[in-house]
């Protein structure tokens, strides 16, 4: 082996080469990065004065949230705990049957606009189809989809079916399918190749392919994907119920219309209620699924 000393006049002229160009491209590098981070401070500058953050803003405003907080709670003493309680959910039952429309109108729409999602992300996954076209136009449908908010859904099929839960379905309906699409695709384009060449090997078409080879690699991912948009699409049920698509969003917006704090308060509290068991019920779900020995340490 050569070394500093033996190393010939043409393996230093190399070295040196190599030397230079590692340099430049290095520099050339830390150009960039600092380009980079020069445009994102722009953009966040240029932000800044479009959206009127400031410091100033942010402290004279933030004491009235509080106290529109405050308003909204209700007077709760021990000696009287059960009748404050009945006083602030006085209208409990009534709110109870608006949420489980709510809960149901999300529901469905998860359950349909999933399904739905299902099936085109095996056509929006480059790993899975050969047609080019294809995967584009299935690609920027679903970009389509969830890029229009669902109160705009809402807007629309409120004009076009009148009020009613209906319209708050197929708002989040369509806009599950485009964000369940994405997610389930990029889902399918991480799966092993391997099981899908054997059942090619064996002489399975497209269709049974997806079906023994892929579906069983990406089930867990969908149905976790699909809980975790089951408690966004009940946050969007109460919301766009403020158009008149139903549920409680409806009644929400006419407490804060008519200034009812309490039952703001109150409904804001069930809603929230309901998405923690949500959550923790997704939870026991997704852990049954991979494996609560994968979340035990060693």
């Amino acid at each position: 082996m050569q070394t500093a000393t033996t190393a010939t006049p043409a393996d230093r002229d190399t070295l040196r080469r190599f030397e230079t160009a590692f340099a430049r491209r290095a520099w050339r590098r830390r150009i960039g990065a600092i380009a980079v981070v020069g445009i994102i401070l722009a953009l966040v500058i240029w932000a800044t004065g479009v959206s009127d953050f400031t410091t100033e803003r942010l402290a004279r405003g933030l004491p009235r949230i509080g106290d529109y907080i405050w308003l909204t709670l209700p007077e709760l003493s021990i000696s009287d705990f059960a009748a404050n309680m009945a006083y602030w959910f006085y209208d409990f039952p009534r709110w109870l049957n608006l949420l489980l429309d709510t809960f149901l109108i999300a529901l469905l729409a998860t359950v349909i606009g999933g399904a739905l999602a299902v099936g085109l992300s095996f056509v929006a996954s480059r790993n899975l189809v050969d047609s080019y076209a294809l995967y584009f136009v299935t690609r920027r449908a679903l970009e389509l989809f969830r890029t229009v908010p669902e109160i705009v859904y809402g807007l629309i099929f409120v004009v076009a079916f009148g009020i009613g839960p209906l319209a708050g379905l197929l708002a989040i309906t369509i806009h599950t399918v485009g964000a369940l699409g994405k997610l389930f695709a990029e889902v399918n384009e991480n799966v092993d190749p391997a099981p899908m060449e054997s059942v090619r090997a064996c002489g399975g078409g497209w269709f049974t392919v997806m079906r023994f080879a892929v579906l069983p690699q990406v089930l867990p991912g969908f149905i976790a994907y699909a809980l975790w948009r089951l408690e966004l699409n009940i946050r969007a049920a109460a919301i766009i119920g403020f158009v008149g698509a139903g549920g409680i969003g409806q009644q929400l917006y006419t407490a804060i219309s008519m200034n009812y704090y309490e039952d703001i308060s109150a409904m804001v509290l069930m809603i929230v209620l309901t998405v923690t068991l949500i959550d923790l019920t997704s939870e026991r779900v997704r852990h049954a699924l991979i494996g609560r020995a994968a979340f035990e340490k060693v």
